[in-house]
C-alpha cells in the first residue's frame, strides 16, 4: 500500500507472465515472454546501459475485475497519462506497484496504452513481463487488527485489516514488471509465503496492555501472518550476458495501526527482508515460496526497486529503516534521483513540508500537507556496488513545464508518486 493513502482527503489506502488458464487453476506464477509491441529486446545503451525504474502508479481498484475492464480498450484518462509518463521516461526494466493482480490486464495495458502512442510519446514495447500473486486481499481467518471481529468476507468493512495485507480483494494494490530484457524464468524467487515470525530478533508488535512482550498476534495468528504485505520478488534479468537481479516489493505503508505500531514495525523489516538476502551469510533463514533457502550469492549484481514507504528522515517510519538499504555496505545509494518539481512542490505547498529534513528535490511522492505528512521520499532504485551509475532522476516536471499537465497537483491526473529511474552501466 502507498503511503499515499494518508491523504486525509482519502478515505481508504489506495494501497514471468501468468496465462490467465494458469491462475484460475492456482497454479505457481511464472514469468514468459510476451509479444513484442513497438519493438523488440532493446540492447543496453551504448552497449552497456541499462534504465531501471519504479512507479507507484495507482492503477488499482475499488472492486476486482475493474482494472481489467479499464484497460480493455483504449481511452483511459488515467492509464493514458500513466502510460505516457513511462513513455517519455522510457525505462528497459520498470516496477510498476499498485496494479491489481490480473496476469490479463498486465497484457491489456501494453497492448492498449504503452503500445500506442499518447501526445506525441513514442509507443514503447516491453517483450517480457512478470505478474503473480499479492498477499493483500488474502482472508487470514484471524483477528489480525483485534478489534473482537475476525472479517473473511471480501469487501466487507474490517476485511483489508483482518486480510494478509491490507485490501478489499484478493491481489488488489499488487505489482508487475515490464522488461525488454529476458527474464530468467527458471530462476525466479518468490517470498510471498514467508512469515515474519521466522525472521530472527523480527520486530514482531507488542500489546502494552499486556506485560508480555511482543504479543500482539497469537501463536496461531504468527502460524499464519507473512512478512510481505504485497510480496517480495527475485528477478533475474539478462542482459546480454549479464545477469542483474531485480529485486522488487512494496512494504506496507507504516501509519493506520495504533500504540502497538504494527504496520510501522512490518514495513521496518520488509524493507530489512532486502537488507539480508543481499548481504553474504546473512539471508540463511530466507526460504523462498518453493521451500529454497538462502539469499543472493555473494558477488551476484542486483537492483532493489519499489515503494519503500519510508522517508530516510521524515514521515511516520522507524527511524533508520530506509537506512538498512541506504548505508547497507553492499549498495551503492551514494548517487539521489531528483526534480525541479519535486523542489518547486514543497516550497509552494509549505505546511508540514517547511519541517523536514530530507532534501525537498529528493522527493518522489505528494502527500497531504495538513497535518501531515507532507511530500516524501518514498520510491528507490538502489544498486548494488560494481554497477556503475550513469544517471536518473524523477519524473516531476516543474509548473512552467508542458509536461507537468502528467503529475498535476490533487487530485492527480496519474499518481500522487512520481516514477524514478537510474541508468546503470555494467562493467564488462
Amino acid at each position: 500500500m502507498s503511503p499515499s493513502s494518508r491523504r486525509t482527503r482519502r478515505s481508504a489506502i489506495r494501497a514471468g507472465l501468468l496465462a490467465a488458464a494458469v491462475a484460475a487453476a492456482g497454479l505457481p506464477a511464472v514469468a514468459a515472454p510476451a509479444l513484442a509491441h513497438g519493438g523488440g529486446p532493446a540492447a543496453p545503451r551504448g552497449g552497456a546501459e541499462v534504465r531501471f525504474a519504479t512507479f507507484n502508479a495507482s492503477l488499482n481498484r475499488g472492486a476486482e475485475g475493474a482494472l481489467r475492464s479499464d484497460l480493455s480498450r483504449p481511452g483511459n484518462a488515467q492509464a493514458g497519462t500513466i502510460a505516457e509518463i513511462v513513455q517519455r521516461s522510457r525505462p528497459d526494466v520498470l516496477l510498476i506497484n499498485e496494479f491489481d493482480f490480473d496476469p490479463v490486464a498486465a497484457r491489456l495495458f501494453q497492448e492498449n496504452y504503452l503500445s500506442v502512442g499518447q501526445n506525441g510519446a513514442r509507443p514503447i514495447g516491453y517483450p517480457y513481463r512478470f505478474i503473480a500473486p499479492s498477499n493483500t486481499g488474502i482472508a487470514s481467518g484471524h483477528d489480525l487488527n483485534n478489534d473482537g471481529a475476525v472479517v473473511t468476507e471480501p469487501g466487507a468493512p474490517g476485511y483489508g485489516d483482518d486480510a494478509l495485507g491490507f485490501g478489499a480483494f484478493p491481489g488488489q494494490y499488487g505489482m508487475v514488471v515490464y522488461s525488454r530484457h529476458p527474464i530468467d524464468t527458471r530462476q525466479v524467487r518468490t517470498f510471498q509465503k514467508f512469515r515474519w515470525k521466522d525472521m530472527p530478533g523480527a520486530l514482531l508488535p507488542d500489546d502494552p496492555a499486556t506485560p508480555a512482550p511482543a504479543d500482539w498476534y497469537s501463536p496461531e495468528e504468527l502460524a499464519t501472518v507473512r512478512l510481505s504485505s504485497k510480496s517480495h520478488w527475485d528477478l533475474p534479468v539478462r542482459i546480454g550476458r549479464r545477469t542483474v537481479h531485480f529485486l522488487v516489493s512494496h512494504p506496507t505503508p507504516p501509519v493506520f495501526d495504533g500504540a502497538e505500531d504494527r504496520n510501522g514495525r512490518r514495513n521496518s523489516d520488509e524493507i530489512r527482508f532486502w537488507a539480508d538476502y543481499v548481504r553474504p551469510g546473512s539471508g540463511r533463514y530466507i526460504y523462498d515460496d518453493h521451500g529454497r533457502r538462502g539469499g543472493l550469492r555473494p558477488g551476484e549484481q542486483f537492483v532493489i526497486a519499489g515503494d519503500l514507504n519510508s522517508d530516510p528522515y521524515d514521515g511516520d517510519s522507524l527511524p533508520g529503516a530506509a537506512q538498512q538499504l541506504l548505508d547497507h555496505r553492499w549498495i551503492d545509494s551514494r548517487f539521489t534521483p531528483s526534480s525541479a518539481g519535486a523542489a518547486e512542490a514543497s516550497a509552494l505547498q509549505g505546511e508540514a513540508n517547511t519541517t523536514h529534513r530530507s532534501a525537498p528535490r529528493h522527493d518522489t511522492a505528494d502527500f497531504a500537507d495538513v497535518p501531515g505528512p507532507g511530500n516524501l521520499r518514498a520510491d528507490y532504485v538502489l544498486p548494488s556496488r560494481g554497477l556503475d551509475v550513469a544517471g536518473g532522476g524523477v519524473f516531476w516536471p516543474p509548473a512552467g513545464d508542458p509536461l507537468s499537465r502528467l503529475t498535476g497537483t490533487f487530485p492527480f491526473p496519474s499518481s500522487d508518486h512520481r516514477l524514478v529511474w537510474l541508468d546503470l552501466r555494467l562493467r564488462r
